[in-house]
């Protein structure tokens, strides 16, 4: 079941203690002052200095030696006159989109002191160890990294600071390559990604060329707010990536937006916007640009205010217009989940969800895929107030994030296409069907299913109850998830479909000898001829029975019922713990047998002899048992083929076996708690039985 929590205050960048993620479990601060004691300078053995944690996929093409600042220096620093955007110069890495979120973030100070802890320093308590805070997953996460940094010919080859003597960038980028599994995991990526790791807020795209009216109001006053934006020049081709234009701006490269202001020229008010290239050069040369007439008509004291320099340093002015006519794309990570068009700040309540899209079990693709769509996880929100300023909605900012694939790209695992839909929720609180979809049209969804780490959206809904379904784009795409919900007034949420119940009425008694149906009575004919003086028989002559009945329905293709399968079968029947089965039992256990094959039949619709996997769910509730995601994720890859189907053979072990625990289950929960308390003996008998 996916794990939940329910946050209000300040959005997800809430003040929460961070874990520590260092393998042997130590803080920073303990493993500083070990090193202290045994005067020795901190090794990660988490991030190796070794060309690992560089690349997973390539050699490395020159000799690259790891250096620690006092190796390249004579007198390093930690931060020299104060972290800002000019300390950020790229490396030999393509990582522009995380160079462009730190040149963000340090406009934003208070999450810049969050993000880079002051509490370190070359000098006073040096022992080559530091240390980042960033947010993950809905937790903040302390990652420590030696200071041993990749160099060629004593200079520095990744990010970088312009001065030659400080390091908080450097090892910044170090310590989020840690988090990811190597540098090279870092290249290519979204400027929101590293601006959600850095805050825990949630991000919003804007298209330049389908932008409301006021972007630049919604921009400003993000900015002014304390928001992080970034922006981008979309590439036709490969072929165009970081390729540079006649004006001086590069495509498919991320830059941050530094500022954006008014500015008098000529007696009009031009709408300026200021970009920071993360290289710390190559720089626009149209109007407004460093050198450009344009200034020559602004006075002296508004070039102060703007902080106009001339410098080849990556950052310019531009004309708002001209922003939009060039730059196709604008990224803005709200530090909360706070309106960016409205003029009052709110507190918004928060709901987070974690869970998982298993192929053969909830991984059922986008609507498209109606008959395993309705398998994908699903949650039901409910709105209740209005916001205070609309009598008649409520505003909510649904976001889906993957997880972890930056991490598992050394696998050869990228990001999946990944969106969801909202719809209007029935009363009952049961994970909906396929009939449910298809017939119900989406009130809100995600713009489009697109390969990024998160999608998120905003909406204003009238009160009410919804279903929210994240979903990848294509079926049986395997991904971990987490959902956060932002409501301005408290909103209830919660998984369906995550009760584990099973109702299981007591079989009828089996009829008389003298009343025996014509089928029992050729069943009878064949189990004396295999049952011995004790007028029972064991798990190989039920395996033989059992197979021979079932050969002659042509509407089941097997290839018989296994040994494994027989053994549950008896140990659910064997009520006197014989370990054989008598007729009586046999007889009772048919009655299951013909409603299982019923079942099994029913979900069978291309009469291929096997059921799709993501229909287990309705045959096992049709048989009287409820499992919730997490379960049948499990009885999925325990039971599927790498087609998503189940054989009869196995479709019967998995039933009978769900029988056997939910009857053993409830016969020791005595007082109906559904819990129950058991020894190690009772543990291994009731699952060695099974």
């Amino acid at each position: 079941m996916p794990l939940q929590s329910t946050l209000s205050g300040k959005g997800s960048s809430g003040s929460f203690q961070a874990e520590n993620t260092q393998s042997g479990g130590k803080s920073f601060e303990e493993l500083r002052q070990e090193c202290l004691r045994k005067g020795v300078l901190f090794e990660d053995p988490d991030f190796p200095a070794t060309d690992s944690s560089l690349f997973f996929s390539q050699k490395v093409p020159v000799e690259i030696k790891w250096k620690r600042p006092k190796e390249l220096c004579a007198n390093p620093k930690f931060i020299v006159g104060g972290a800002d955007r000019t300390d950020i110069c790229q490396g030999q890495l393509g990582d522009c989109w995380l160079l462009a979120a730190i040149a963000s973030l340090t406009l934003k100070k208070e999450a810049l002191a969050r993000v880079v802890p002051h509490d370190q320093e070359f000098d006073h308590n040096y022992a080559g160890i530091f240390h980042f805070q960033f947010w993950q997953h809905n937790k903040w996460l302390d990652v420590v990294v030696d200071d041993r940094l990749p160099s060629v010919r004593n200079k520095l080859i990744m990010l970088h600071s312009a001065s030659n003597d400080e390091f908080w960038s450097a090892l910044l980028e170090k310590a989020y390559a840690k988090m990811y599994g190597s540098y090279e995991s870092l290249k290519g990526g979204s400027t929101m990604e590293a601006m959600e790791d850095f805050t825990g807020g949630v991000g919003e795209c804007y298209e330049t060329k389908s932008a409301p009216e006021n972007l630049f109001n919604i921009m400003k006053k993000a900015l002014d707010r304390g928001s992080m934006l970034g922006c981008s020049i979309d590439i036709t081709s490969s072929a165009e990536s970081e390729a540079k234009t006649t004006t001086g701006l590069v495509k498919g490269h991320a830059y941050s937006i530094t500022g954006l202001d008014e500015v008098n020229f000529r007696g009009k008010m031009i709408q300026l916007i200021r970009i920071r290239n993360p290289w710390g050069q190559v720089e626009w040369n149209g109007p407004w640009s460093d050198d450009s007439r344009e200034w020559t008509y602004v006075d002296k004291a508004e070039k102060t205010r703007l902080q106009q320099d001339t410098a080849d340093d990556g950052e310019f002015w531009m004309e708002f217009e001209d922003f939009k006519r060039n730059y196709d794309k604008v990224e803005i990570c709200n530090m909360t989940a706070d309106s960016l068009i409205e003029d009052t700040k709110h507190v918004w309540e928060t709901n987070v969800f974690e869970g998982n899209w298993i192929r053969g079990s909830t991984a059922g693709g986008c609507r498209n895929f109606i008959d395993t769509f309705w398998t994908n996880p699903q949650f039901k929100l409910q709105l209740v107030d209005t916001d205070d300023d609309n009598d008649n909605l409520c505003s909510v900012v649904i976001a889906l994030m993957q997880k972890n694939r930056r991490k598992l790209r050394k696998e050869g695992l990228d990001m999946e296409t990944i969106g969801f839909a909202v719809y209007e929720a029935p009363d009952d609180e049961d994970h909906q069907g396929k009939d449910f979809f298809r017939y119900q049209a989406s009130k809100a969804r995600s713009k489009t299913y697109i390969n990024v780490r998160e999608v998120s959206e905003r909406f204003t809904l009238p009160p009410g109850k919804y279903l929210l379904v994240p979903t990848t784009f294509q079926p049986h795409k395997e991904a971990d998830f987490l959902i956060r919900i932002f409501s301005e007034k408290k909103a209830d949420a919660l998984e369906m479909g995550s009760k584990v119940d099973a109702d299981l009425p007591e079989p009828p008694m089996p009829s008389l000898p003298e009343e025996e149906t014509k089928e029992e009575k050729g069943l009878r004919r064949l189990f004396d001829q295999l049952a011995g003086p004790d007028q029972a028989i064991s798990v190989n002559e039920l395996q033989q029975m059992l197979n021979g009945v079932l050969s002659r329905r042509k509407e089941i293709k097997f290839e018989g019922l296994s040994l494994g399968t027989c053994h549950s079968i008896i140990n659910l029947m064997d009520v006197d713990n014989t370990g054989k089965m008598e007729f009586q039992e046999f007889k009772v256990f048919w009655e299951k047998m013909k409603k299982w094959i019923m079942l099994f039949l029913t979900f069978d619709t291309d009469r291929s002899g096997k059921m799709s996997s993501y229909e287990l769910r309705s045959a096992l509730k049709a048989a009287g048992m409820q499992l919730n995601n997490q379960l049948l994720q499990l009885i999925g890859l325990r039971f599927a083929d790498d087609k998503y189907e189940i054989d009869f053979d196995d479709y019967l072990t998995c039933i009978v076996r769900l029988e056997n625990m939910f009857r053993a289950f409830q016969a020791m929960d005595s007082g109906g708690k559904g819990r129950v308390n058991m020894n190690l003996t009772q543990f291994l008998m009731l699952t060695m039985n099974v």
